[in-house]
C-alpha cells in the first residue's frame, strides 16, 4: 500500500478539520466525499479538490478505490454511517463519541470482527505525542501510585433550544459531546472505574446541561471529572500520585506541553518535538495499523472504547438521561 486512499463521510466543520490536516500528510489521499445531498458533496470536494463526491452514504462506501472512511457525521448516526461502511467492507475511523451507547458500540465492534475489517474510534488524545510521552512515564512511575486524576471541559454557548447540543434525538448534551474527553482521559490511565456516581443539571429537553462525575476505582484513586454547555470551564487536566503530579494546560485533550511536579525537585515543563496537527496522529497511526495488517490499534483499542462507553452510560443513567429509542 503505497498512498492510503481516504473517504471523508459528511461534510460538516470537524470534516473539514479532518480533510485539511489529512491531505498535507505525503503518504494520504482523499479520493471521495460522501454526503446525504450532491450538492453538498460537490461543494465539499471542489473546496478541497476531491475527485469524486456522492450524494448518498452507501454510494461513498460502495466505492471499491477507498481504503478507509472517515466517519464524520453527528454522533447519533455514527452507528448507522460506520455500520453502512463496514458492511460494505470498509476500513472505518469514526469520530467520538463512538456511539450513543454501549449497545450501538458493541454492534460495530463485532460486525467489523466478523468482517475482519480494521475499526478504530477518531479519539486524537489517545494518539496525541505529549499525552503518549505523559503517559509513558507515569507507567515508568515519575508520578508514583495515581491518587487522583482532575479533568475538566465545559463551554458557555449559549446554546438555543432546536440546537443539536440541546436536542435528545442527536445525542445532545454535554457528556457525549464534551464529557467524553474528561472521562476518556482518566481511562486511559487508570482504566474502567469500578464505582461512578455522577449529578446534573438538565436542560428543558431532558439532555445535560452541567454535569460533575465523580470515579473510583478499587485501588483508592479518584477521578473528579466535570463537563458543561452552560460554562467556559478552565479544560485542563491534573494527574497527582505518592511521588509527584502532572499538569496540562487548557486544551488537555491535545496538548503540546505538560508540567511534570516532582516532590523535591523543581517543575519541568516537557514538550515532544516534532507535533504536527492534532488528525494527522490519529489518521497516521490508522494507516500504520493498515499498512500492517492491524485490525485494530494498540493506542486506541476498541475494548477500551467500549469501556468508555459503559461509562458514559452509567453517568447518563444516575444523571436520568435517556435518548429516543433506547430502553
Amino acid at each position: 500500500m503505497n498512498k492510503v486512499k481516504w473517504g471523508i463521510l459528511a461534510t460538516g466543520g470537524i470534516a473539514s478539520t479532518f480533510t485539511e490536516q489529512v491531505r498535507e500528510m505525503p503518504d494520504a489521499e482523499i479520493v471521495a466525499v460522501g454526503s446525504r445531498s450532491t450538492e453538498s458533496a460537490k461543494r465539499f470536494a471542489d473546496r478541497f479538490g476531491i475527485p469524486r463526491a456522492y450524494g448518498s452514504w452507501a454510494e461513498l462506501a460502495g466505492d471499491d478505490d477507498i481504503d478507509v472512511v472517515y466517519v464524520a457525521t453527528p454522533h447519533s448516526a455514527h452507528r448507522a454511517a460506520a455500520g453502512l461502511c463496514l458492511e460494505a467492507g470498509r476500513a472505518v475511523l469514526c469520530e467520538k463519541p463512538f456511539t450513543l451507547n454501549v449497545t450501538e458500540a458493541t454492534e460495530l465492534v463485532e460486525l467489523a470482527r466478523a468482517r475482519d475489517l480494521f475499526l478504530m474510534e477518531a479519539m486524537w488524545t489517545y494518539c496525541n505525542p505529549v499525552v503518549r510521552h505523559m503517559l509513558a512515564l507515569i507507567r515508568d512511575g515519575v508520578v508514583g501510585d495515581i491518587r487522583t486524576v482532575h479533568a475538566d471541559f465545559g463551554t458557555s454557548g449559549p446554546f438555543e433550544a432546536g440546537h443539536r447540543l440541546r436536542d435528545p434525538a442527536q445525542g445532545g448534551g454535554g457528556l457525549l459531546d464534551l464529557g467524553i474527553y474528561p472521562v476518556a482521559f482518566a481511562q486511559l490511565l487508570l482504566g474502567e472505574p469500578d464505582d461512578v456516581q455522577a449529578r446534573a443539571l438538565l436542560t428543558p429537553e431532558g439532555v445535560d446541561a452541567n454535569t460533575g462525575v465523580l470515579l473510583g476505582w478499587d485501588s483508592g484513586a479518584l477521578g473528579m471529572l466535570s463537563c458543561s454547555i452552560t460554562a467556559d470551564t478552565p479544560m485542563t487536566a491534573a494527574v497527582t500520585g505518592t511521588k509527584g503530579r502532572i499538569e496540562l494546560p487548557r486544551g488537555f485533550f491535545h496538548p503540546e506541553k505538560f508540567v511534570l511536579h516532582r516532590y523535591g525537585r523543581d517543575p519541568e515543563e516537557i514538550t515532544v518535538e516534532g507535533e504536527r496537527n492534532g488528525m494527522q496522529h490519529e489518521a497516521a497511526e490508522v494507516m500504520r495499523c493498515l499498512r500492517s495488517g492491524e485490525k485494530e490499534s494498540p493506542m486506541v483499542p476498541l475494548e477500551g472504547t467500549l469501556a468508555v462507553m459503559r461509562t458514559l452510560d452509567r453517568i447518563r443513567e444516575r444523571i436520568g438521561v435517556r435518548y429516543p429509542g433506547e430502553a
